[in-house]
């Protein structure tokens, strides 16, 4: 191994073996929280240099992957996303310490968010089906420390119930997925998977070991019909919800990214990705809108997200899945650390006035944001993608370019200041889609076309769903009261979980409610 492959090696490991230390220092020896605080900032602080110098590594091409190691393997995408990790963790950290200041059961906290980071940054290098299981499973266990870390909370002990059902049926599927692969290729490793795949045709085994793949990550990513844990973890305190949505519910992005050449062989698992991703994203988009709680309207926001993540990898679109994953990730991130904040920018709009939407934007916004979307794509055509996708695009950010009516000449000024910062962004969002096509990445966008003819006409049907919130007609306030109730699809998740696994998840009667709880 020359020094290079061992500096990786090194770099590549160091973040993983830090956070594991800080875990394992603070459940065997749960002291002082504030020696406890100051250890995590400093390895937490420290893990960021190597993690950076793997990036380094990684996109020079001086050492593509881990030398000698048929467990752990290392890419460009993988060294992106560890270095996301651990800026996250460090920042919800930090965060976290003064959040919680005063709070009992800190240094179990300290252990649980520490060992969740070591085990995300293994299954970042998972190279191993046993690896990928044993990350993902520890990933789980260690959230239900943190999702219950207000055990007297009646539905924060209902959320992690009901994610803890979710869990064991993504595992058993995940464990079904890596005996029918293990079994056809004769080795649990991802890289002799992709080897076989690019030797034979995909078998029944493979076909079926994608679906159940595809359905432990549906299960795993909160989307519909069991997206119901993912709202209410709001209970649990405000970093956790950050870690949460801006990390650990990513991670199904990236195992299906990891897994391109499985699920370019299995046509059945893409067209489930685009069924149950499209299908999320328009009645979740649709339920965020009417939402008040600035909490919850981010939870179901996340809900939306997860299914455009999922959709653009049924699509084949792996490159602008990986991009949605890292701006997803930062920007829910945070959202949620900031939440406080929206109250007072709240207010300041109701001391100025709320206004509804001008009609004539309402329509003119997705054709204008389409020009745009071409434009981009035009100013690199190295970075081009199907027309299709860019219909998608526009409609998803149509909503950047609606204006309010104005009936003043101040308000008509404001209009036209909004419009541009709408343009603005619509044209950076594009223009930076196309560049991350021309990263090094190390992946390659294999677009469907008629699944993407579906998502387009899916993407429609939803922009005219949200037009139909923005009009205050009485006929149209019964879909309102639907959409608002969630379309009552996680109360029937409920009542399935809690039969087929009953729990006591209410709080005693002479239970106190939590003085600090925030």
């Amino acid at each position: 191994m020359n020094t290079t492959a061992f500096l990786l090696v090194l770099c590549t490991l160091a973040p993983a073996a830090f956070m594991l230390n800080v875990a394992l220092r603070a459940w065997l020896a749960p002291e002082a929280v504030g020696p406890l605080w100051r250890h995590y900032r400093l390895l937490s602080g420290l893990a960021l240099v190597p993690a950076l110098v793997s990036l380094a590594l990684q996109w020079s091409g001086a050492a593509p992957a881990l030398p000698g190691s048929p467990w752990l393997a290392a890419g460009p995408l993988s060294a992106i996303v560890a270095m996301l990790v651990q800026v996250l963790g460090t920042v919800i950290g930090a965060f976290s310490a003064r959040y919680l200041e005063g709070e009992p059961a800190q240094a179990r906290y300290i252990a649980a968010l520490a060992g969740v980071l070591g085990a995300v940054h293994l299954l970042l290098l998972a190279n191993h089906w046993l690896v990928l299981i044993a990350a993902w499973v520890a990933v789980g266990l260690l959230m239900q420390t943190l999702l219950c870390f207000y055990p007297q909370r009646p539905f924060a002990q209902l959320a992690a119930h009901k994610k803890r059902l979710a869990d064991l049926l993504a595992w058993a599927l995940l464990a079904v997925a890596a005996g029918l692969a293990w079994a056809e290729v004769g080795s649990g490793s991802f890289a002799a998977l992709a080897q076989h795949l690019a030797q034979h045709e995909a078998s029944a085994a493979l076909h079926w070991s994608a679906v159940c793949l595809v359905l432990a990550v549906i299960l795993s990513t909160a989307l519909l019909p069991v997206h119901g844990w993912l709202i209410q973890v709001m209970e649990a305190p405000t970093p956790v919800s950050a870690l949460m949505h801006a990390g650990v519910v990513n991670l199904g992005g990236f195992v299906l990214i990891r897994f391109a050449p499985l699920l370019e062989a299995a046509p059945a698992a893409r067209w489930l990705l685009v069924v149950f991703g499209l299908g999320t994203a328009l009645l979740a988009g649709l339920v965020m809108l009417t939402r008040i709680s600035i909490k919850v309207r981010l939870a179901w926001s996340t809900v939306a997200q997860m299914g455009f993540m999922v959709l653009e990898c049924g699509l084949g679109l792996y490159m602008l899945a990986a991009l949605h994953l890292i701006g997803h990730s930062l920007y829910k991130a945070h959202a949620f650390l900031a939440s406080s904040g929206v109250v007072a920018q709240t207010r300041l709009l109701d001391m100025h006035g709320r206004h509804t939407v001008a009609p004539a934007s309402l329509w003119l916004a997705p054709l204008l944001a389409a020009v745009v979307v071409g434009g981009a794509t035009l100013l690199l055509p190295g970075a081009s993608w199907p027309w299709w996708w860019s219909a998608v695009l526009a409609l998803a950010w149509a909503p950047l370019l609606w204006l309010p009516t104005a009936s003043d000449p101040v308000q008509a000024q404001l209009r036209w200041s909004r419009l541009g910062a709408g343009l603005a962004m619509v044209l950076g969002l594009a223009t930076l889609a196309a560049v991350v096509h021309l990263l090094p990445l190390g992946l390659r966008d294999q677009p469907h076309e008629t699944a993407g003819l579906v998502a387009a006409a899916g993407m429609a049907v939803m922009y005219l769903a949200l037009l139909t919130l923005q009009w205050r007609a009485p006929v149209l306030e019964s879909w309102r009261r639907w959409s608002y109730a969630g379309f009552y699809v996680d109360e029937f998740y409920t009542r399935v979980a809690l039969r087929v696994w009953p729990t006591a998840w209410a709080p005693a009667a002479s239970t106190t409610p939590n003085p600090a709880a925030r």
